[in-house]
């Protein structure tokens, strides 16, 4: 009975919890049915239910074929490499921003921060080839007429990889510093005003009191960038790789729509995805342990 006059009391929120419910039903579980597809040998035209069961030798063909190897090999260092250049960048920019006393050039500065975020990875492809293609980049037409030999940004690996870098720094780095300054607004500014009755510098305070008081929220930050290293976007890869640099820019999404999309394969395609999402989860939940024993709070 007391569940009953809650609910009529409470009725409005459970309502607005239908649209994302339904949402999530439809789009994230009801997909889940085709997952069967990797332990069928898929037919497009008698569909999932038609086809027939082969167990797992969908897998035994994926784990045997060389390139998804060479694709699993370049996702996980793509992502620890991007851990160790654009984890620390919002993290700066926020502590930097944090710091600013002048109101309108705050703001002004998160703006042009946060604009990057929101351009199309099609769009920030095509800023990237205009700007450090090897024969008509502007930056190379201007080493050139420097006297100066070009640089191949993008068809060598190792300064596609520095290029690769740097972009998704530019790109997500903005974006990244809102968690790191609502943390920030949390600490007490009663410390920083008696740090600084004692002497301390901005330095010593960025050290001893912004830092130790946002620890929580790097370490979880941390923990859910590493339980996510088995997983990348299609986009960046995609778009700002190429043939000349395939070695480094093949990753499993790209792999996915390679062997799905263009081959055809799609018994394949569904083995890589439930092998991400397997591996995915059990980054997640390791993940989430760590975060729960270093922090004493769950990211679940």
């Amino acid at each position: 009975m007391g569940y009953a006059r809650y609910f009529r009391r409470n009725w409005q929120m459970y309502a607005l919890l239908v649209l994302p419910i339904t949402f999530f039903i439809i789009f994230k579980y009801g997909p889940m049915y085709g997952v069967q597809i990797a332990f069928k040998d898929f037919n497009f035209f008698r569909g999932i239910g038609g086809s027939e069961w082969i167990g797992l030798d969908g897998f035994r063909e994926v784990f045997a074929n060389h390139d998804f190897y060479l694709t699993l090999r370049n996702t996980l260092m793509l992502n620890f490499l991007d851990l160790i250049v654009s984890f620390p960048a919002p993290l700066i920019l926020a502590i930097m921003l944090f710091e600013l006393k002048v109101a309108w050039f705050k703001k002004l500065s998160q703006t042009i921060l946060y604009i990057p975020h929101f351009i199309s990875w099609v769009i920030i492809g095509g800023i990237v080839y205009q700007l450090f293609g090897t024969q008509s980049g502007m930056i190379n037409n201007l080493l050139m007429s420097l006297g100066f030999d070009a640089v191949p940004f993008l068809s060598d690996k190792n300064y596609w990889l520095i290029t690769y870098l740097l972009t998704g720094v530019w790109q997500s780095a903005g974006w990244g510093t809102i968690l790191y300054l609502a943390a920030l607004t949390g600490i007490n500014k009663e410390l920083f005003e008696a740090a600084e009755v004692d002497g301390a510098g901005r330095l010593k305070r960025i050290l001893h009191i912004t830092i130790p008081g946002i620890k929580p929220t790097i370490v979880t930050l941390l923990i859910i960038n590493l339980g996510n290293m088995i997983s990348i976007g299609f986009e960046r890869p995609f778009v700002i790789g190429n043939l000349a640099v395939r070695e480094y820019s093949d990753v499993l999404s790209t792999f996915v729509y390679r062997i799905g999309l263009e081959s055809g394969q799609y018994t394949l395609a569904t083995v890589v995805g439930l092998f991400q999402a397997v591996v995915g989860l059990i980054f997640l939940l390791a993940a989430n342990y760590i975060s729960k024993k270093l922090t004493d709070e769950s990211i679940l």
